[in-house]
């Protein structure tokens, strides 16, 4: 018994750290292009980058832990079942119940496992994340303010500079343009023609100015302006800046609580508690046990199912899990939201998915023993399920159809007509095989996504009582945006599934020794990759902007925001149009801009020297409208001045005037802030164009520009690199392949995301962040493959 128990646990254990490692991914992704930003910008040591990555791992493990015991149970069951190796054991004289006491062990070191990190590591790792947080909030502030960009995360400051170089510690700015809004309607000015840049500490940063001047205004007498200038001054400015979603969640500071602190506040009145109800901390306590305990409550239910999957193999293994996963986490968060509204208590809310399905595994560890209807439908589940997974990709190749043409007879008209020789029929083989397993992994993949997306939403559902229409409506509009998204995967997937299989069955072996090389086997795959990649292209131009339109705005209904806008009121800097050489260069400041009538409030207009960025004239006007019949903008009730040096050199005061030489249009004025997913290549090229004109930062939309181009190519390159892991798996099975797929997967995204933060903060150029990727998974693809014995 034994050898028998080890052989169990090791292939219950195999799948369950397979599974683990694949959902830990998933959730690691959301942050892992946020992180590797911190290290392109050098705002964060390789130190703290690991520390982020150690202070996320123990929250997502949380969730993962008893997901990994699920998908270990019944993969690693039902593949001892699809082989007649239960029943073989079955006949030995082993019961359902030795069965449950040997997966039990794998449970309760889950369950160890998950209690030692939800009520030590996670709260900790949580308080380590709010304090890394504040750490590096002004060291981010220094690195992320970029070239001839408005940055207003400064309290009480609007930034603008036309040059800036990193340095160790530091940063080098040229020609600055500072703006102290204590008065919003006559802010205060500083320019300079440097500045060096020092994060003193968590709060702030200090800028050592050089070579410049300061403008000051009075708020109630026109007439009263200064300016003096200096060689060299500091400023500490005051971060301000917003925290990280990225790095930390709106409920840290609950999930940082030590157990003892927790339990106190959740057995003191209302009154007591800071911030929150008792009942939030009550349903935190609950929580870090319940989760936990959850690895036991799945083996229950999962032992029954893993061992009556018959012939259905780890596919109907696969679908369970899929399942049970949405069902138990559609069950938990149904009920932590309806504790959180008062409909139900705490221990109820958070322990009533346990309860159901103990109860659940319970009755069908009774049938299991005695024999019953409930398992007899998931047995003959399964083996329909395994039948149509076979029947699928090969029924009815070579049959006529209804209309007495035959596959043989359409592919050699085919190839006659276009004078190739290109597909054969073993061709059509091998693109039929690859095109099914692509589908049902495309398949499968969309629908954890949807279940994943589906738990994150369940709370605002409840809780805004969204109509099921809504939610479904949405649900529906993400599809193509996952499809996009998971496209390379899959493929990557499908081609190592796919020649793995053949491997496995010695076709491939076949194949060669008819006299035909890997090359000719493996071209029908890459023709198909390259149709999906053409595809995905045409998809994300014609239809997936407008698709990701409208499950933006129902997920803002979902959420209850406002309705969705593009116009952002908040931006008041934008800089001129630029004019012909030696033309001044110009910065707009107002308080309001009425689109629809092309009237502004408090306007300020500053003109700078084009070659020294010294302020020359300033502007001022309490409203300013356009004029259709002249085609110009007409100052109202405001003064001019002009500048040599340190001196004021005229001073103007007027009632209505107008200035030729300000040229803008008001549809210059009118900006949208769109994401790049919402539109297409030309659209967003566009956009590009006309944000690059207003100094706002365009470096993130430039990168995704040209990943439009690049992403839907990495389907083919992914194939590429594929094909040589699938050859060498030999007979080593489909798990070898998705674990070889899992690699791969973590690979290609580390890079994509390191050389897309790059490109976002400009450490590269937008086309080489893009297509560095692609170029080098290409290079190794290519390389491997050349190697592979043909």
């Amino acid at each position: 018994m034994r050898i028998l128990t080890r052989y169990i646990l090791r292939e219950v254990t195999t799948h369950a750290l397979l599974g683990g490692a694949l959902f830990t991914f998933v959730l690691f992704m959301r942050d892992l292009g946020h992180i590797l930003e911190l290290v392109v910008r050098d705002s964060a040591s390789l130190t703290d980058i690991l520390r982020i990555l150690a202070y996320l791992l123990p929250n997502f493990l949380i969730v993962t832990i008893p997901m990994a015991v699920l998908v270990g149970i019944l993969l690693g069951l039902s593949r001892l079942a699809a082989d007649s190796e239960i029943t073989a054991m079955r006949a030995s004289g082993m019961g359902v119940l030795a069965f449950v006491r040997i997966v039990s062990i794998v449970s309760a070191v889950a369950v160890a496992l998950g209690l030692f990190n939800s009520l030590y590591l996670a709260p900790r790792s949580a308080a380590a994340t709010l304090a890394l947080t504040n750490s590096l909030k002004s060291a981010q502030a220094s690195f992320e303010v970029q070239p001839r960009v408005f940055y207003e995360d400064f309290r009480n400051y609007v930034l603008y500079i036309q040059d800036v170089r990193p340095a160790a510690g530091a940063a080098v700015w040229h020609n600055i343009f500072l703006a102290d809004l204590t008065q919003p309607a006559d802010p205060n000015i500083t320019t300079a023609s440097r500045a060096v840049v020092v994060s003193n500490d968590p709060r702030s940063i200090r800028l050592h100015l050089i070579d410049g001047g300061q403008h000051q205004t009075s708020p109630t007498d026109p007439n009263q302006y200064n300016i003096s200038t200096f060689s060299s001054t500091d400023l500490p400015i005051e971060t301000g800046m917003q925290e990280d979603p990225h790095l930390g969640r709106s409920d840290t500071p609950i999930l940082a609580l030590p157990l003892s602190d927790l339990w106190r506040l959740a057995n003191s009145p209302d009154s007591a508690v800071p911030g929150h109800r008792a009942s939030i901390y009550r349903i935190e306590f609950h929580r870090r046990f319940s989760y936990p305990f959850a690895c036991l409550v799945l083996m229950l239910i999962g032992v029954p199912l893993g061992l009556s999957s018959k012939r259905g193999g780890k596919s109907t293994g696969f679908v369970l899990t899929i399942v049970l996963v949405f069902v138990y986490y559609f069950l938990s968060q149904i009920g932590i939201a309806l504790a959180k509204n008062g409909k139900l208590s705490p221990f109820a809310g958070v322990w009533g998915a346990n309860l159901l399905f103990a109860t659940a595994g319970i009755l069908l560890l009774y049938q299991m023993s005695r024999g019953g209807i409930a398992l007899g439908l998931v047995s003959s589940a399964g083996v329909w399920l395994n039948k149509l997974l076979t029947r699928f990709p090969r029924g009815r190749r070579f049959a006529a159809s209804s209309g007495g043409l035959n596959l043989s007879t359409a592919l050699r008209r085919f190839r006659s007509t276009f004078h190739i020789q290109f597909p054969l029929l073993l061709d059509d083989y091998v693109m039929r095989e690859y095109a099914t397993n692509f589908a049902l992994i495309l398949s499968s993949f969309s629908a954890l996504f949807l279940i994943f997306t589906f738990f994150e939403l369940t709370g605002d559902i409840i809780r805004n009582r969204t109509p099921l229409v809504t939610v479904g409506d949405y649900l529906i509009n993400l599809i193509p945006f996952i499809l996009y998204n998971v496209t390379p995967l899959c493929a990557l997937v499908a081609v190592l599934v796919t020649f793995g299989a053949l491997s496995r069955t010695s076709e491939i072996t076949a194949m060669k020794a008819t006299g035909v090389s890997v090359y000719r086997i493996i071209a029908p795959v890459l023709f198909t990759t390259l149709v999906i990649a053409g595809c995905l292209f045409t998809f994300d131009e014609l239809y997936l902007p407008a698709a990701n339109r409208r499950q933006e705005a129902l997920r803002s209904i979902i959420k209850d925001k406002p309705a969705q806008t593009f116009l952002r009121p908040d931006r008041k800097w934008i800089s001129g149009q630029a004019g012909p050489s030696g033309s001044p260069s110009r910065i707009f400041f107002y308080q309001f801009f009425d689109a629809s009538k092309n009237i502004f409030a408090n306007l300020t207009v500053f003109e700078f020297d084009p070659g020294s960025f010294v302020l020359k004239r300033r502007i001022f006007a309490s409203s300013a409208h356009w004029n259709e019949r002249v085609g110009q903008w007409v100052f109202e009730n405001g003064w001019q001045r002009t500048f040599e040096g340190d001196t004021i050199s005229s001073y103007q005061p007027f009632t209505v005037t107008a200035f030729s030489d300000i040229h803008e249009q008001p549809s210059y004025f009118v900006k949208e802030d769109r994401p790049a997913q919402e539109m297409s290549y030309n659209e967003l090229s566009r956009y590009i164009s006309d944000l690059n004109q207003s100094g706002f930062d365009t470096k993130r939309l430039s990168v995704q520009l040209n990943r439009k181009l690049a992403y839907p190519l990495i389907t083919l390159v992914m194939a590429i690199l594929a094909v040589p892991f699938a050859l060498s798996m030999g007979k080593r099975g489909s798990l070898a392949g998705i674990a070889t797929a899992i690699g791969l997967a973590i690979a290609y995204w580390v890079v994509d995301a390191l050389f897309q933060a790059m490109g976002n903060v400009n450490t590269l150029p937008a086309v080489l962040a893009a297509w560095s990727p692609d170029l080098l998974f290409g290079i190794a693809g290519t390389y491997l493959l050349l190697r592979t014995q043909t």
